[in-house]
């Protein structure tokens, strides 16, 4: 009876080993690190692949994500430097460097790199005016990363790239932005229209040098234009005559004329 006593606590020892050892098996993914605590203390990571935890609430663990993930910056209202009132939404793309660091540095990762984030692009909108927030982008993206990333960087988080996708302007804004460009473009098509009539002055001002040092040059354009003009009207006939003609028979018509008393 002593007998099947120790073999019956020997058979449940051995079913406990058994379950205990089964339920202590862990499998994280390749994108996945376990955090690992050995009653309440760090005892490290786990992970990628099959690991073996103490069961009983001996070891506890706590997974995170190591992918990129994208924390979209609903729009915010701010203010410029130049105090116009403007809406910017952003995207930031952060990855998780150090799991031990994100779980025990900081209770939320994610929300507290969206409070970072959107604070920080709210204090740089203020330091441009809105004519740096529309050209200087890029400049302005670069700037939020770094200051961002700062921040994340002892959570064990590390702020890959951060982008504004849209800036909203008020309606007014607009129009006096579209005044203002259609005022510049005017005032572009004058100049260039200026500089094409000061080209081509220069241009008749030199041809007319050659043509005075060259006088069959204008005789050869007369030709030229009447070739053009029978080109285009085929029932029209112009015959060219020089000018001295003209001026002879102006010189003759006023000898000619009786004079009067």
């Amino acid at each position: 009876m002593v007998l099947g006593l120790i073999t019956m606590l020997l058979l449940g020892l051995v079913i406990f080993l058994a379950i205990g050892l089964v339920s202590g098996i862990r499998v994280a993914y390749q994108f996945q690190r376990a955090v690992v605590f050995r009653l309440g203390r760090l005892h490290g990571t786990r992970g990628p692949g099959l690991y073996w935890l103490i069961p009983f609430g001996i070891d506890t663990q706590r997974k995170v994500d190591i992918r990129t993930l994208t924390v979209d910056i609903e729009s915010q209202e701010s203010i410029t430097k130049d105090s116009v009132t403007i809406k910017v939404n952003a995207v930031v793309w952060l990855k998780i460097t150090d799991p031990v660091n994100a779980v025990i540095s900081v209770a939320d990762y994610y929300g507290a790199s969206y409070q970072v984030a959107l604070t920080t692009m709210r204090n740089i909108i203020g330091q441009h005016t809105l004519d740096e927030v529309l050209k200087e982008r890029d400049k302005i993206n670069t700037a939020l990363q770094e200051i961002v990333d700062q921040a994340t960087e002892p959570w064990g988080v590390k702020v890959e790239m951060v982008e504004m996708k849209d800036v909203e302007i008020p309606v007014q804004m607009q129009r006096a932005m579209a005044q203002e460009a259609q005022a510049q473009r005017e005032k572009r098509a004058r100049i260039i229209k200026a500089e094409a009539e000061n080209e081509a002055a220069q241009k008749l001002a030199d041809a007319s040098i050659i043509i005075t040092e060259h006088p069959l040059a204008l005789e050869l354009r007369r030709m030229q234009m009447i070739t053009e003009v029978g080109a285009e009207q085929n029932t029209t006939t112009i015959i060219m005559m020089p000018s001295e003609f003209v001026n002879f028979a102006d010189t003759i018509a006023t000898a000619l004329k009786p004079k009067v008393g």
